[in-house]
């Protein structure tokens, strides 16, 4: 018979050993067996009873105590950049312990959500309960779904709202924390499978009615885990912070520089003047200042609003509300141009000649003073002779000058040959109680153009200087696209007629030319669409690669420091390259920027995808009184469980599956990105007009259902009635051996296509 182990060497094998607590595990440990183990059992039992232990279902431990490893979770530095972390689970009765972690040089950077574990240190007299130093990291945030709620007789269900997430959630009865059915709830993963293989998840937060349009954003920020809410250091430094006045900086005050934004717009980092040049050796050149917001005044290296800053990367822009990069107390105020108020800013002075080429430029750290602050409706109106009292008292001194020197910029542009896509963009207009009233698509003004060329040439003028200063910076790169893309968008547009140059290095003056090929015709959608589709993800970076998309060989962002990060970082190494002040660039900025490029390249991809899950929830909303309805649109996309739809009215995305497509078995090429009738050869693709009924919307995911009823004026064939496998089908199919071939398949589109024409 084994040894039974002694009460004290039990409890230093549970506080070496914390995850191996189990009776089990213990008898393992001391090679006990037979009915030894009911003396262990007894022993274990005293320790609890003495209350050295704690029973938890089948393991033992420490009730007020952690064990001297546990596995914690990072809860993020303090306002002195101390790491602190947070147990896993706390039962005890107490207050739940804090963790200072103690990092060694070798250790790997940690942030909030990662979980590691840890060995620990009681300590006494501090403010916090135990010191911990890192064994190994064993992973980030775990796994997270939201979903609606369904109670049940022992617990209950999370049915996701993701859009192709159709696994639902087990909730057992101790972890609903107090939900209520139908609610909108964030849950995450506690544990392995449980009964008929669904997950286990522990709801963490209560959301509320998701049937509430005001949800919708509200989904998509915990969603995507998007921060909105500002820490009590960054708030406290935010409204610390006082206006700068002259000191240390030029007085640009004198110079009439307009902001010019939307109607709705409450922040107001850009500015602009322009007049002619009275140099004789350039005439009918232009001088156009841009001023911009100087955020490096008071967002400054190390502190807790740099800190936060650069964790959120950017602004996130929804149609009910904005979480933005940094405090309201700088965005909306100290940091916001506004009419008739003195404000710090980083100013580019250029000097373009008649036509447009950019000959010399020259920053400045000054403090300026708007006399208005315009929308750009209201100056196109001025321009276009319907000025407003505003507009008119600045008309001949202020705008027109910004509009001759937007035109030589435009036959710059014009030799330029940046990309020219013509893809309108959806204004998603809400009521007061949070409904879409309308879906519109945004008017393009030459007053937008003209503000987007100006800054555009700035931030060439900061690349261009910085470069040259051999200073740091952060580059905006968009490489050219992939060769495969390529291939697949020269087959899209050879199957609707048009050509696309091939054999040579790709210009964007090639793609201009295939674009101008399908403008006006029925086809122009289409080419956009898949130009856009072959482009690759534009991106922060260190390397000067180039900008592809605007035909640009050095580009970074400075233009818009309040909304992103990126802006900030360029903004600092202007300060240090002019030696404006020691709020320039830190020697972490410098050491971190490559990763700092990476991360906020991360959080824009974020802010876009929840940006776009918002709007797709806010359409599904608008149209799902319309169930029933017919519709007209055109084939965006093709999978193997159905085709997309990009409806005409208001440019939202619906899914027709499989089902609903027709009776017949329908072929997936994915190749050639369509599908193809097994017994009619009818040919579904890319950019094909369609009639579709609207079957089913879910507004909670942004899902939109819908039946195809014809697709070019031609009513869908339905067969025999009846659906087939392709092991039922017809074997003559004597139009599907015409199309054997991708290259014969595109052929036959086009071919038809030009018969009903």
């Amino acid at each position: 018979m084994s040894k039974i182990p002694s009460k004290r060497e039990i409890l230093e094998w549970i506080e070496v050993n914390p995850t191996l607590t189990a009776k089990r595990d213990i008898a393992k440990a001391f090679g006990i067996k037979g009915a030894a183990r009911i003396d262990l059992k007894r022993v274990l039992k005293e320790l609890e009873a003495e209350g050295h232990l704690e029973k938890r279902k089948k393991t033992y431990r420490d009730p007020d105590r952690l064990p001297p490893v546990s596995v914690l979770v990072v809860t993020g530095p303090d306002g002195d950049g101390d790491l602190f972390a947070k147990p896993m689970e706390w039962d005890g009765e107490g207050q739940e312990p804090v963790v200072l972690l103690i990092p060694r040089a070798a250790d790997p950077a940690l942030g909030a959500g990662d979980r590691i574990l840890a060995r620990l240190t009681l300590v006494k007299n501090e403010d916090h309960h135990y010191e911990g130093r890192l064994i190994r990291r064993i992973g980030t945030n775990p796994k997270k779904i939201m979903g609606i709620f369904r109670k049940g007789a022992e617990g209950g269900r999370i049915h996701p709202i993701d859009k192709g997430a159709d696994k639902e959630w087990t909730v057992a009865a101790d972890a609903m924390a107090g939900a209520q059915d139908g609610e909108l709830v964030e849950a995450e993963l506690a544990g392995p499978k449980g009964r008929m293989g669904l997950p286990r998840a522990r709801i963490v937060e209560r959301l509320g009615d998701p049937s509430q349009p005001k949800a919708v954003s509200v989904i998509a920020i915990h969603q995507h885990q998007i921060p909105d809410d500002f820490p009590d250091d960054v708030m406290a430094e935010a409204d610390a912070a006082v206006a700068k006045g002259l000191e240390g900086r030029e007085d640009l005050r004198d110079l009439p520089l307009v902001t010019i934004d939307p109607s709705d717009a409450r922040d107001h980092d850009d500015a602009c003047f322009a007049e002619a040049d009275q140099d004789p050796d350039n005439e009918g050149g232009h001088i156009l200042w841009v001023a911009i917001a100087d955020v490096a005044a008071y967002v400054t290296p190390g502190s807790a609003l740099d800190r936060e800053a650069r964790k959120r990367g950017n602004s996130t822009y929804f149609p009910d509300r904005v979480v933005p990069m940094l405090p309201d107390r700088l965005s909306g105020d100290l940091c916001s141009l506004h009419e008739g108020v003195e404000r710090a800013c980083v100013a580019v002075r250029m000097v373009l000649d008649a036509d447009g080429n950019k000959l010399r430029h020259s920053f400045h750290r000054g403090l300026m003073r708007s006399p208005a602050s315009l929308h750009y409706e209201e100056v196109q109106a001025a321009v276009d002779g319907e000025p407003n009292p505003r507009t008119e008292a600045l008309l001949d001194d202020v705008i027109r000058p910004l509009y001759a020197a937007y035109a030589a910029l435009v036959r710059a542009r014009a030799r330029r040959q940046p990309l020219e896509l013509d893809l309108p963009e959806r204004r998603i207009e809400l009521a007061e109680d949070g409904t879409v009233k309308s879906v519109n698509f945004r008017e393009r003004l030459d007053a937008h153009k003209l503000i987007e060329e100006f800054m555009v040439l700035a931030n060439v003028a900061a690349a261009e200087t910085l470069i040259e200063k051999k200073t740091r910076l952060l580059f905006r790169t968009h490489e050219e696209p992939t060769q495969e893309k390529l291939d697949n968008l020269r087959e899209t547009a050879a199957a609707a007629g048009y050509q696309l140059a091939k054999g040579q290095v790709l210009q964007t003056a090639h793609l201009n030319r295939l674009l101008d090929q399908a403008a006006g015709s029925d086809d122009a959608e289409l080419i956009n669409i898949s130009t856009l589709r072959s482009m690759t993800q534009a991106y922060y970076g260190i390397d000067r690669i180039g900008h592809f998309g605007l035909a640009l060989q050095s580009y970074a962002h400075f233009t818009s420091p309040i909304r992103r990060y990126a802006d900030l970082i360029v903004h600092r190494a202007l300060i240090t390259a002019h030696g404006w002040g020691d709020d320039g660039l830190s020697q972490h900025d410098i050491d971190d920027m490559e990763a700092t490029g990476a991360h906020i390249s991360d959080t824009e991809r974020r802010s876009m995808i929840a940006e776009r899950d918002t709007t797709d929830r806010y359409l599904a909303h608008f149209l799902s009184e319309r169930v029933g309805a017919e519709m007209t649109g055109r084939i965006s996309g093709v999978a193997r469980f159905g085709a997309f739809v990009k409806l005409d009215e208001t440019g939202a995305d619906g899914l027709i599956p499989m089902r609903n497509i027709g009776r017949e078995y329908f072929h997936h090429d994915a190749e050639a990105g369509t599908l193809m009738g097994a017994d009619s050869g009818r040919m579904i693709g890319l950019g094909q007009r369609v009639t579709v009924r609207l079957s089913e919307v879910t507004p909670v995911t942004g899902g939109i259902a819908l039946e195809l009823l014809t697709i070019e004026d031609e009513a869908m064939p339905r067969g025999d009635g009846r659906r087939r496998s392709p092991a039922g089908r017809s074997r003559a199919r004597p139009k599907a051996k015409k199309a054997k071939t991708k290259k014969d398949k595109l052929k036959r589109k086009l071919k038809r296509s030009r018969t009903r024409d």
